[in-house]
């Protein structure tokens, strides 16, 4: 197994490189140009002077060739130096310490309450195919799917304008144990709840059409005995391997709910850096993102394999 994970991450080499070198080539021939931007947004009258702004491209190696510039980041890259901020020279390392924590925990809570959610609504609505149980909780996962979170969220700020005219609004983060997460932890999992519970109700529908799930229901064994012990575990290998979607909606959603509802955590920062085109946080933003879903595939194929002993790691 530590051999197959070895394998597995040593040929993630290539992937991040040509994501790195895009997203650098993009920032280097793209529109944005962040010494000016410094300039146009610095309070008071500040003139706009063509032989400063080089002087500080030049100082920030900004001026120098494209490839030439991609080599000196992926050097600094591998000493552990992600450069410094452009917009307030802060290194970008401290940066990304100070935000993630925020979004690795909205994100743990938004996992563990998909999982306690969604499981256990897709088992009720297979054994109670085709009733009314299960047609409404599957009508309203569909309903859930096709509505993303850049949407819910503002809808539901809205709703508690309208609810509670005159109040302060629950946003802002004071940590896990702040009641204002609740909210932005409710429009991160909706969408994967729906996706789970429609995962784990087409997988269990699948195997009570087993023999030896037939024969069980004959010699009577209880109903939640049969979900224990003979339905969970096969349940959970096509689950797992959703986890790479849910990452990926996870990631897209963060960036709006974390605008939305306040939270200083790397979607935030993200639409901060690309507002100022402040491309040393971009970059380290896309790597973080790249390192994170390859991860997450990395996970599903362990998982897979730990479940089903079928499966081989090759």
């Amino acid at each position: 197994m530590a051999f197959f994970i070895l394998k597995r991450v040593l040929t993630w080499i290539p992937s991040i490189l040509v994501v790195m070198f895009g997203i650098y080539a993009l920032a280097f021939y793209g529109a944005g140009d962040p010494i000016k931007l410094m300039f146009l947004s610095a309070p008071g009258d500040v003139a706009y002077d063509p032989a400063r702004i080089d002087a500080i491209r030049e100082a920030a190696g900004l001026n120098r060739p494209f490839l030439e510039q991609f080599g000196s980041y992926l050097w600094n890259l591998l000493h552990g130096d992600l450069g410094n901020s452009l917009v307030s020279g802060r290194p970008v390392s401290s940066i990304i310490t100070v935000a993630a924590p925020v979004s690795l925990q909205l994100g743990l809570v938004t996992i563990v309450v998909t999982a306690l959610v969604g499981v256990p609504l897709g088992m009720a609505c297979a054994f109670h195919q085709g009733r009314a149980l299960d047609n409404v909780v599957t009508s309203v996962a569909l309903l859930l799917w096709a509505v993303p979170a850049y949407v819910i969220g503002p809808l539901m700020l809205v709703s508690l304008i309208i609810l509670r005219p005159g109040e302060t609004l629950p946003i802002g983060w004071g940590g896990l144990t702040d009641p204002r997460v609740i909210l932005p932890v409710l429009v991160l999992a909706l969408q994967p709840i729906a996706l789970i519970q429609r995962q784990t109700r087409a997988a269990v529908i699948d195997i009570l059409s087993e023999n030896f799930i037939r024969t069980a229901v004959a010699k009577g064994v209880p109903r939640f005995r049969i979900a224990v012990d003979h339905v969970m575990r096969p349940v959970l290998t096509p689950i797992v391997t959703q986890l790479g979607i849910i990452l990926i909606t996870f990631i897209n959603g963060a960036i709006f709910v974390e605008v939305v509802f306040g939270l200083p955590g790397l979607g935030r920062l993200t639409i901060s850096a690309m507002t100022d085109s402040d491309y040393p946080v971009i970059m380290a933003l896309v790597l973080i993102g790249t390192v994170a879903v390859l991860s997450a595939n990395l996970l599903v194929e362990v998982l897979y394999t730990l479940l089903d002993p079928r499966v081989q790691a090759r």
